[in-house]
């Protein structure tokens, strides 16, 4: 039986943490004694099982993505402006890192070095994934190593500094690299997981660090390189091409495809283990989510060239707006043809499921799964094609970018779904103005590399979508006036019938007024169950009705809560503007 993240072997080890406190400051209970616990790898194994339930996210984690790609009903209050400084919470929860401690403060219990060693690279890989989150979330944070008492004068510590944050995050994901184990298991971190986080994490500083002035960029966009082309060059792993739909197929599959998936979060029917995303993407009642205009238009045509460039894109409805593009909108999104899996019927976008439209299909199964809490596709954590975007894009930011970089990293993506090879000489020539938009890209990319910048970060929101990236890739480039665009979806030309598969049957009536009669499935009233740019007719305006503001000055990191900084007596200090 595979060895999953979720097994009796899990549940005993979670278990043992009822005996455990769950403070920063309290002493275990004597049935896990420092003196008689962590003599054996076994036990070793029932302790750090927790840490994949402690510190992984779940699948709501990964594919309820919030930010400006996918739009959801209601927004979260980082995208809509509203956030506020809370009293307690607010991901403030250091509760994971001191049972991650205290296996490290105890693990010399075991005779065994090499087994010790083991058990200490897997604790400071899920170190350095609590404080990398943190790091995104917070910026600066007290740094804890050690197990605190009661009486520790370190608890109420001031917060560090993001180079200390940074540096430690990295030396723990060396350690990881040199003593876990090279066995591929989707379900079990190893040495490959530990050089993806290492990839993601020096990513997200590098650039973070460059667009939001702070030194030593570099530093980190070259750690991101070289830790990518080390997972690159020998972990083995290889993009997953079987069948007419790779990328669907790639999610749409209960068990994590090992070829190309580094580390997944396993959900199992057996097992009792649902997530909830098709759910999710079919019901009326789960926010809605949708694909922005925005994004939509990002895809490429099939011959790769900009669709952003065609006459009158802007215009385009449906029907046609879907045709020719870059096989993966029709292996995300409900398009004309789309059949549902093990089902020759066709099924068009149901607006009512959607805010924007455009219906989302990633990670869908047959529809029986389409029930409350009852998806069980398994939910990829890393995979190779991230690490191949994270490292196109650190050299790129370095400015040592080659085509043969690319043809080892982005171009395979490319090559999986027939899509034409990225050029670097043509990319560079021909900034994409879209891309470049203030209203609809990234104005303040520049440099030589401009042109192939804007087509990475194409390629990573295409590529990535709907795995729990885009906030946090809208934070590191600084591009956060982003939410106060509006968020669109399909254009309409007018109101009337609309049959939005080609199948000869009506979707959906747009009327004004009194109802008319038609054959449609969904009747919408404009004005009141949608609205459109201009009037009746245009684009759906989604959220029109919220004036979103994000401040430049603060809304880069997320405040601290109150109490925390009172029960520290001001030593731990309010992140700026809060």
């Amino acid at each position: 039986m595979k060895n999953k993240i979720y097994t009796k072997a899990l549940w005993l080890g979670a278990c043992l943490f009822l005996l455990v406190s769950c403070s920063l400051d309290k002493t275990p209970l004597a049935a896990l004694s420092p003196g008689t616990y962590f003599s054996n790898e076994e036990e070793l194994r029932l302790y750090s099982n927790k840490f994949y339930q402690d510190i992984l996210p779940d699948g709501p984690g990964i594919y309820n993505e919030n930010a400006d790609m996918i739009i959801i009903t209601p927004l979260n209050e980082s995208v809509s402006g509203q956030r506020m400084v809370p009293s307690t919470g607010g991901g403030w929860s250091w509760d994971a890192l001191r049972r991650i401690n205290y296996l490290l403060a105890n693990s010399s219990h075991t005779a065994d070095l090499s087994v010790r060693n083991r058990y200490d690279a897997l604790a400071k890989f899920f170190r350095a994934y609590f404080y990398f989150e943190k790091l995104k979330r917070f910026g600066e944070v007290p740094w804890f190593n050690t197990v605190l008492a009661s009486d520790d004068a370190q608890l109420f510590k001031p917060r560090d500094s993001r180079n200390l944050i940074a540096d430690s995050i990295i030396q723990d994901l060396d350690f990881a690299i040199g003593y876990l184990p090279e066995t591929k298991d989707v379900y079990r971190v190893n040495k490959w997981t530990a050089l993806a986080l290492k990839s993601r994490a020096c990513l997200f500083e590098g650039t973070f660090r460059k667009y939001h002035g702070l030194p030593d960029a570099e530093k980190y966009l070259t750690l991101c390189a070289g830790a990518s082309e080390q997972l690159i060059d020998n972990g083995g792993y290889t993009l997953y091409k079987t069948g007419a739909t790779p990328y669907q197929d790639l999610f749409a599959n209960t068990k994590a495809i090992g070829q190309e998936v580094i580390l997944a979060r396993d959900y199992d029917d057996a097992l009792g283990l649902f997530h909830n995303v098709q759910n999710y993407e079919n019901a009326s009642t789960q926010g809605r989510p949708g694909l922005s205009k925005t994004f939509v238009n990002s895809y490429l045509t099939s011959s790769g060239g900009r669709f952003t460039d065609l006459l009158n894109y802007d215009k385009k409805e449906f029907t046609e707006e879907t045709q020719n593009r870059d096989p993966r909108l029709a292996q995300t999104i409900r398009t004309p043809g789309y059949t549902r899996i093990n089902s020759t019927a066709k099924v068009a976008p149901n607006l009512s499921y959607t805010i924007t439209g455009y219906h989302l299909t990633k990670y869908a199964m047959e529809q029986v799964n389409d029930a409350n809490g009852k998806s069980i596709t398994d939910i990829p954590l890393f995979r190779i094609a991230e690490t191949y975007l994270n490292f196109a894009e650190a050299k790129a930011e370095l400015g040592s970018l080659t085509q043969g970089d690319l043809d080892k990293s982005l171009n395979l993506l490319r090559g999986r779904v027939s899509m034409p090879k990225l050029n670097l000489a043509t990319a560079n020539a021909n900034p994409d103005p879209y891309l470049s938009n203030a209203e609809t890209g990234y104005p303040n990319v520049s440099g030589t590399n401009k042109g192939v910048i804007l087509e990475i970060r194409r390629e990573r929101g295409v590529e990535l979508v709907m795995e729990g990236h885009r906030y946090y890739d809208v934070m590191r480039w600084k591009v956060g006036k982003r939410f106060e665009k509006p968020f669109r979806g399909m254009y309409f030309k007018g109101l009337g019938n609309y049959d939005l598969d080609n199948n000869g049957t009506i979707d959906v009536c747009l009327y004004e007024g009194t109802k008319p009669g038609s054959s449609a499935s969904l009747f919408l009233e404009v004005g009141k169950d949608i609205i459109l740019s201009e009037g009746n007719k245009g684009n759906i305006i989604a959220h029109g009705n919220i004036s979103r503001t994000f401040r430049e000055d603060r809304d880069y990191l997320y405040p601290i809560p109150s109490e925390e900084i009172n029960l520290s007596n001001g030593v731990l200090k309010q992140n700026p503007n809060w």
